[in-house]
């Protein structure tokens, strides 16, 4: 049996809750490559994170799935600024956080932010926090 990649990614947390949503409907899926990436980070870009496998069967289905899951995680977040619903999460552009990065870069071969924002891809907004959903705009 063939399997593909369904999704990578650089933490367990996030590779664990898909594959647990994928099981709640119906789709069979497994994590790879977590302790590898959990134990030394700095492999992670070398074998391609964590990884999400499913069937080839089953890929269609799964990746509609995926597709509707983040679309349901960002529905009622909006931009205050833009109105765009599309965030990502980025290392601050503060003076610290840079030397914290770059201090750990040197001494451990691994740069790690010591704050991060989510940002809009839309306007550039930054926030601490994601913005409350949109009441106005639930599903009733």
């Amino acid at each position: 049996m063939e399997s593909v990649v369904l999704k990578r990614f650089d933490n367990y947390f996030s590779a664990h809750i898909l594959h647990t949503r994928l099981a709640e409907n119906g789709v069979a899926s497994y994590v790879i490559d977590e302790n590898t990436v959990t134990l030394t980070p700095y492999f992670s870009n070398a074998i391609g994170n964590i990884k999400v496998i499913v069937a080839e069967q089953d890929a269609q289905a799964a990746q509609a799935l995926v597709e509707q899951f983040e679309k349901e995680a960002l529905e009622h977040t909006v931009c205050p600024k833009c109105g765009a619903r599309k965030f990502i999460l980025v290392p601050s552009k503060k003076a610290g956080n840079f030397l914290v990065s770059l201090f750990t870069w040197m001494f451990s071969n691994l740069a790690i932010s010591a704050e991060n924002v989510y940002q809009c891809t839309a306007c550039g907004y930054e926030t601490k926090t994601l913005p409350e959903p949109d009441v106005n705009t639930t599903n009733e």
